[in-house]
């Protein structure tokens, strides 16, 4: 009885050919029959036959042909984003078995904010590629928040809140303390405030477009938190953009510090009420809910970390 309890809990078995899959992964990376059949050692006719084989097995069309150019189909974008998963599961499966060394090997896709990748994850690039000779990276610099199932990301470094959506699994790797800035020219202009209170005679640069809300918290001097609210001249969905603003005079920013401080080092910009607001805000990593973690993933994710600290 046991045993048969176990048998029900199995994944249906499946007649799939893991080197046809292989054969395809590696047609779909070359563009073309040829390409794909020399990496995986076979004819460009034995290539193509493996392919209408793997077609047939599943009813779909994986490629689109053309007499000059060999394009995936929406189904094959899908099946090739899996089938390179697999592959990569497989070969970490065998690896661990034979308790051999693990290296992280084939893309890395990450997500990330564009002020904390360009002077924290850039950085640590240089090492982690030089330490993962068989891996490559791309790398998307964006504020939004990703799908990063339906885009086919790896993994997100993101900056403040960070998704609750079960489907992913979300650390803390990081914080980075926020602070007020402005242009000397700004401050020479229009003032110095002397409290939190004064902001509200100043215009802000504001995170977040539409409906967003345009009020900061803050530590207030009391140590009770504070609501500040008032001008709103410009709004923006790129932190970094908000730092370009800053040190063009259009107002005060609420910042982490990583993306000013070369801008405080050249005087660009200047900290405003330093003592007065204070916080911080954490920085996250987050993947898919799988139950195995790439480990082209899992490196980057250790390694950044340890580099952080």
């Amino acid at each position: 009885m046991q045993s048969r309890d176990i048998a029900k809990r199995l994944p249906v078995a499946s007649d799939l050919d893991i080197g046809a899959l292989r054969i395809f992964v590696a047609i779909a990376e070359a563009g073309s029959f040829v390409g794909g059949g020399k990496a995986t050692g076979l004819t460009r006719s034995a290539a193509g036959k493996a392919l209408a084989r793997l077609e047939s097995y599943l009813g779909v069309r994986l490629f689109h042909r053309t007499t000059r150019r060999l394009s995936l189909t929406t189904e094959g974008h899908e099946f090739y984003r899996r089938s390179v998963q697999l592959l990569e599961d497989i070969a970490e499966a065998e690896a661990s078995i034979r308790q051999s060394q693990l290296r992280p090997r084939g893309t890395l896709r990450l997500t990330v904010s564009e002020g904390y990748g360009k002077s924290k994850v850039i950085p640590y690039l240089a090492t982690y590629l030089e330490n993962a000779p068989d891996l490559a990276v791309e790398v998307s610099f964006t504020d939004r928040l990703v799908d990063l199932v339906e885009e086919g990301f790896d993994l997100a470094i993101r900056v403040g809140l960070a998704t609750s959506n079960g489907q992913y699994i979300t650390q803390v790797i990081d914080r980075a303390r926020l602070g007020l800035y402005a242009s000397p020219q700004y401050l020479h202009k229009q003032g110095v405030p002397a409290s939190l209170a004064d902001l509200v005679h100043h215009q802000r640069l504001i995170y977040g477009l539409g409906a967003t809300s345009t009020a900061w918290n803050l530590p207030g001097e009391d140590g009770e938190p504070a609501i500040v609210a008032g001008g709103t001249h410009a709004r923006f969905d790129s932190g970094d953009a908000i730092r370009v603003a800053a040190v063009a005079g259009l107002g005060i920013a609420l910042l982490p510090s990583f993306i000013v401080e070369m801008d405080l080092n050249t005087g660009k910009l200047v900290e405003v009420l330093p003592e007065n607001a204070k916080s911080e805000i954490a920085v996250h990593a987050i993947y898919p809910s799988r139950r195995h973690l790439s480990i082209r993933t899992r490196c980057f994710i250790e390694g950044l970390r340890r580099s952080l600290r």
